[in-house]
């Protein structure tokens, strides 16, 4: 126990070796190996605690502990996960490692090259980023190769990932199939088409201000039940923009207005009025011209987003799926004492378990 609160809760124990401003060179530190000497709180016997053996490689505990360190930096305010959240964390994190170190031996074995060119531009990067900073040049060349090592491990993961997911393009009969399936994702939404004068009234007026506006808004909607144009009047008296047409706005999807004007619209037919509504803006009134129903739409038009669509999911499969057949082919074994035990409340199959 004292074991694992050193290494997965001590940043200072972690990440003394280096000036805070190199922490982001960690990542994938377990594609470099760590510096055994700078993590004394674990390698006390001189020996290296072994986290994870995944094929022939190993993951030490202390590759471990940065990444997970690094993980939560991005993820969590402060770097650090609610208590209740460490342990599920610890075991996502766990099963991260191991899926990139699988993915990097696969795309090591299928003769994958990093993008040598993007990293050397990477690096000029931070030259010129930390060209004025004295700590930068005196530590660079010791740095370096750390550096370079990790930028070309993100680079061959990006080239292994752009492979995987470059999956077949999926046949017209399965793009159909694909449609049928999914009528949620081609399916037009209600719409309306709607008039509109909007009497406006600063927000921070006063009652008697917004008590006069609304008074005005019930004298122009007589108005307009007893004949007035709607179109002459909201040019008159309207101050949206739509007041140059007359007050059209069109046809609106639903969800596009205010929850109190939506309902109100939902109540009337083509060719009636809404009551004279305070809104944010003013008081509002609305005289619905037009409703057209849901619909779904022909597979013809909607053909190349379908295919779209579906090529991107099989994509993310494809890349979601890749480790899970990696590991059903290599002897994965970690040492899940170094987790904290999971809450009463999450039960194991929530999470999914680093060995096979």
């Amino acid at each position: 126990m004292i074991l694992r609160k050193t290494y997965l809760c001590n940043k200072d124990v972690l990440f003394g070796l280096f000036f805070s401003f190199c922490i982001v060179f960690s990542g994938l530190a377990f594609a470099q190996g760590g510096d055994t000497k700078s993590n004394a709180g674990v390698n006390t016997a001189g020996s290296r605690p072994v986290f994870a053996k995944v094929g022939d490689a190993t993951i030490y505990l202390d590759e471990y502990a940065r990444f997970l360190q690094s993980e939560m930096r991005g993820k969590f305010y402060h770097g650090k996960p609610p208590e209740a959240e460490l342990a599920v964390f610890q075991r996502e994190i766990g099963q991260k490692i191991v899926d990139n170190l699988l993915r990097l031996q696969e795309a090591r074995r299928m003769g994958l090259e990093p993008d040598h060119e993007a990293v050397n531009k990477q690096i000029e990067g931070y030259d010129t980023k930390y060209k004025d900073s004295e700590q930068w040049q005196n530590t660079r060349e010791k740095l370096l190769p750390g550096l370079r090592e990790k930028l070309e491990t993100d680079s061959l993961l990006k080239v292994l990932e752009q492979k995987i997911r470059n999956v077949p393009e999926p046949s017209d009969a399965e793009v159909e199939a694909y449609f049928k399936a999914n009528p949620g994702k081609f399916t037009e939404p209600e719409r309306v088409k709607v008039s509109v004068i909007l009497l406006k009234v600063e927000p921070s007026s006063s009652n008697d201000v917004w008590e006069a506006a609304l008074e005005e808004g019930k004298d122009i909607l007589k108005r307009l039940k007893g004949g007035a144009d709607f179109g002459d009047l909201a040019r008159i008296h309207s101050g949206d923009e739509s007041a140059v047409r007359g007050g059209d706005m069109g046809y609106i999807h639903l969800g596009m207005l205010d929850e109190p004007v939506q309902k109100a619209l939902d109540k009337i037919h083509p060719g009636e009025f809404t009551g004279a509504m305070r809104i944010l803006q003013g008081i509002i009134m609305l005289r619905l011209e037009d409703r057209k129903n849901a619909r779904l739409v022909s597979f013809e038009s909607a053909k190349e987003r379908a295919k779209g669509l579906l090529t991107r999911e099989l994509a993310e499969k494809a890349w979601k799926d890749f480790p899970v057949s990696l590991r059903s082919k290599t002897e994965i074994s970690v040492d899940e004492s170094y987790y904290l035990p999971m809450p009463e409340k999450i039960t194991d199959d929530k999470v999914e378990k680093t060995t096979n």
